[in-house]
Parts: C-alpha cells; sequence; structure tokens
C-alpha cells in the first residue's frame, strides 16, 4: 500500500473519529435537554398540585369559618333577669303539696306582671301585647318546672333568669355589628330592652336548651336532642344489620363462593350498587317496607333498615378487601395444624382482617350517618317534638332537622341550623378519625 494511501485511510479513520464523537456530543445534549425538559414539567406537575391542595384546603377553611361565624351564637342564649312575686292569689294555687295545681298555675301572669312592674307605661292592650312579646311562650314552663322542683318558693319574691324571645335574642347578640338586628320589634320594645340593658337585666348564658329540647316552632326552644337520639337509634339498627350482613357475605364469597356466572352477578351486582345514588334506597324503603310490609312512617326503626341497604355495598366491598389482604400462608399454616376451614377462618383470618373491616364500617356508617335523601322518601321529615324513647317511635334526624330548619324563615333559625352542622361534623370527624386510628393501631404489615 502506497503512503497516499495510508494517510486517506488514516483521513478517513479520523473523520470516523470526529463523526462519532460529534454524535456522542449531540445524543448527550439531546438527552439532556429532554431531561430539563421532564424535570420542569414535574416541577409544574408538582405545583398544580400544591397549588389544588391549598385551593382546597382554603374552600374548607371558608367553609368552615362560615358554618362556626354563623352557629356560635346558638350556644348562648339570652335571658331576661327578673323579681318574680309568686302571690298565691296569682299563681291560683292554695295547696302547694298538690301536684296538680302546681302544674297549671298561672306562672305565665307572674311574668307579666313582673314586666308590668317594670315598665308601667305600658297601658294600653296592644303596648302590653308587644311587653310580654319580649319573654318566650316557653318561660312559664320553666318557671313551672322550678316551682314542681321546690314548692316551697309559692308565696316568695324570687329573682329568675327567663328565656327571651328569639327576636330579642337576635338583637342583643348583634348589637356589636354595624347595623344591629332590629326584624319584627316595634320602637317601644326596643327603649325597653335599651332599659333592660343598662340596668343589667339581660343576659347570656349557655344554651343548654338546644341540647336538652326536640323541635320546636319557636327558635328559642327548638333543640336537637330529638334528632340526636333519633340518628343514634337509626345509627344502630343500620350497624347491626349491615355489620352482620356485609361481613357474613364478604366471607361466603371470599372463601367459600365457587368461581362461575352466578358469584360474578353477585360481584357485579354489589359495585354497581355502591355506586346508586342514595335516594333510590329511600325509595325502595318506600315501595317494599312501607307500601308491601306496611311499616310505620317516620321511626328509627325503618330508617336504620334502610340505611343499611345503602351501606351494605361498601362494608362488602372493604370486608372483601381485607380478607384478601390476609396472606395465604396464614390459611396454609392453619390447615397444615389440622384446622378446619371454620376455625381457620375464625381464629387466623378474621382477627387479621378485622381491622380493615371496622375502617370500612364506620366509613360507611359516617356516610349514613349524614345522609338525607332516603330518610325524606320514608317520612322521617315529619314535625316531632317528643324525644324519641325506642326505635319504634316517630322521630327525625339529625340531617333532616338541618334540612327543616334551613328552610324556616326565622332568622333565629339560621344560627340554629350552622350550630346543628357543627354538631353533625363533629360526629362524622370523630368517626373518621376512629377508622384512622384503628387503623393504625390494629393493622398488621407483612
Amino acid at each position: 500500500m502506497s503512503t497516499i494511501e495510508i494517510d486517506i485511510e488514516k483521513s478517513n479513520e479520523s473523520n470516523c473519529t470526529n463523526e462519532s464523537e460529534m454524535k456522542k456530543v449531540n445524543t448527550i445534549e439531546l438527552v439532556n435537554k429532554n431531561l430539563k425538559k421532564r424535570y420542569r414539567a414535574e416541577r409544574r406537575f408538582k405545583a398544580y398540585g400544591l397549588v389544588s391542595i391549598c385551593f382546597a384546603l382554603l374552600c374548607l377553611v371558608v367553609l368552615f369559618t362560615d358554618i362556626i361565624s354563623k352557629g356560635h351564637g346558638a350556644f348562648f342564649q339570652t335571658y331576661i333577669q327578673l323579681e318574680l312575686n309568686l302571690d298565691e292569689d296569682v299563681l291560683e294555687v292554695n295547696d302547694i303539696q298538690n301536684m296538680k295545681q302546681l302544674a297549671s298555675a298561672n306562672y305565665q301572669g307572674v311574668i307579666r306582671q313582673s314586666l308590668r312592674t317594670l315598665f308601667p307605661d305600658a297601658k294600653k292592650r296592644h303596648d302590653k301585647r308587644k311587653l310580654y312579646a319580649l319573654v318566650s311562650s316557653g318561660a312559664s314552663y320553666q318557671l313551672a318546672d322550678q316551682i314542681k322542683a321546690q314548692p316551697a318558693l309559692v308565696g316568695t319574691t324570687i329573682s329568675v333568669f327567663v328565656l327571651a324571645d328569639d327576636d330579642v335574642d337576635t338583637w342583643f347578640k348583634s348589637l356589636d355589628d354595624a347595623k344591629p338586628f332590629i326584624g319584627r320589634m316595634s320602637e317601644k320594645q326596643l327603649v325597653w330592652l335599651e332599659s333592660l340593658k343598662k340596668s343589667g337585666s339581660l343576659h347570656k348564658k349557655f344554651n343548654t336548651t338546644f341540647f336538652n329540647n326536640g323541635d320546636s316552632r319557636e327558635p328559642e326552644l327548638a333543640g336537637i336532642k330529638g334528632a340526636m337520639i333519633g340518628s343514634l337509634f337509626t345509627i344502630l339498627v343500620t350497624f347491626l344489620l349491615s355489620f352482620t350482613v356485609g361481613i357474613s357475605t364478604a366471607i361466603y364469597l371470599e372463601e367459600y363462593a365457587p368461581k362461575n356466572l352466578f358469584t360474578d352477578f353477585i360481584e357485579v351486582n354489589i359495585n354497581n350498587l355502591a355506586a346508586v345514588p342514595s335516594i333510590i334506597f329511600g325509595l325502595l324503603g318506600l315501595a317494599i317496607f312501607i307500601g308491601m310490609f306496611g311499616m310505620q312512617r317516620s321511626i328509627p326503626l325503618l330508617g336504620g333498615v334502610v340505611l343499611s341497604l345503602m351501606t351494605l355495598p361498601t362494608i362488602i366491598i372493604s370486608s372483601r378487601a381485607a380478607i384478601k389482604a390476609v396472606p395465604p400462608s396464614i390459611r396454609q399454616a392453619a390447615l397444615g395444624m389440622g384446622a378446619s376451614k371454620m376455625q381457620v377462618i375464625l381464629h387466623h383470618v378474621l382477627p387479621l382482617a378485622m381491622p380493615g373491616m371496622l375502617t370500612g364500617t364506620i366509613i360507611g356508617l359516617a356516610q349514613a350517618l349524614g345522609e338525607t335523601a332516603p330518610l325524606l322518601m320514608i317520612g322521617m321529615v315529619a314535625f316531632v317534638v317528643d324525644v324519641p324513647g325506642a326505635l319504634t317511635d316517630p322521630s327525625t334526624a339529625l340531617p333532616v332537622q338541618i334540612f327543616l330548619w334551613a328552610d324556616s324563615p326565622e332568622r333565629a333559625f339560621v344560627e340554629r341550623t350552622s350550630a346543628a352542622i357543627m354538631v353533625l361534623l363533629a360526629f362524622l370527624i370523630s368517626m373518621n378519625t376512629v377508622a384512622v386510628f384503628l387503623r393504625k393501631r390494629l393493622e398488621r404489615r407483612w
């Protein structure tokens, strides 16, 4: 080979080396460029997620702030301090040991006499009616309870805090606002209230009525006790039915049921029922349990049965997932030690799967506690004053009570609606907290 050919070959080799090095450099630059683009996209994605979380938290804070700002006043009630002369003639009582006389005594007359003594300028019938309207219609019942507990007070003069009317309560609470609430009160009533305020006769106290009374047409007498007891009975029935049936169904489908078209059909329907609107279960309860079986409307037993149908899919799905999470080696070891199929399930699988089952059950019950639509369909929207004492007593539920109060025209019901929402949220948050605690406390990692 000549010297010229050797030089040409070396030149070609050097050119190829330069080209390969340039290609490597270009490839590295392209990779680095793509990496930078991917890193920028990842940072944008993280930023979008952070902004979304912050926006969600902001909405939650705004919602809670609005509810609390409107509802915290319901936990306090305005009272008027009056000097009551419990004269036997005014009370129309001649035997303080006679409980019937004490129960039917003229307590309203005693309160009105005290008001007339404070404001003797109210002489006309119209003015007297406005004066008497400052005090709640339930004040006489509270005084009656006090006198029946202490009959010796008859014939004496006592200082009593009587419940104020809802308009008076709203006015007194709004005095710090830029524009105090006047509502339906007249100028004379405002003058009387200013006089009571200056004399220190208007007081705000913790509203025990809100927790001790049932529903009422008068906002100052309305409470959530009946709705809370109704919700408690309803959730109790829901738990007893949905937990036992749901756990049994999950065990059968995971441990015993053969894999065929029938079990596939059941599984598909269970998954579909978990997405069915809750009002459909109310229609089912109305058509089946009321229409066919003739169950009484507006009772916790019926409400619990309907809500248990709604929560069953959630409990079954979560329970099956918990059973699947138990390692097969646990079953195989138990069977190898001579345990029967039932013993394996009861002694080994269920204890290990129980945390997940309880978590799903509590979440399902929390969902049922906040449901309104199914209960409306079965008549639990009725106005019920008495507190239920059994599963078959007429009652309402806390979400339905909130729905009823939200539709009331009186302004005092606005804060009671928000306060009831606060109580319901407290229950829901507590139940979800218990579910998280049980999962963290009892779960085992494999």
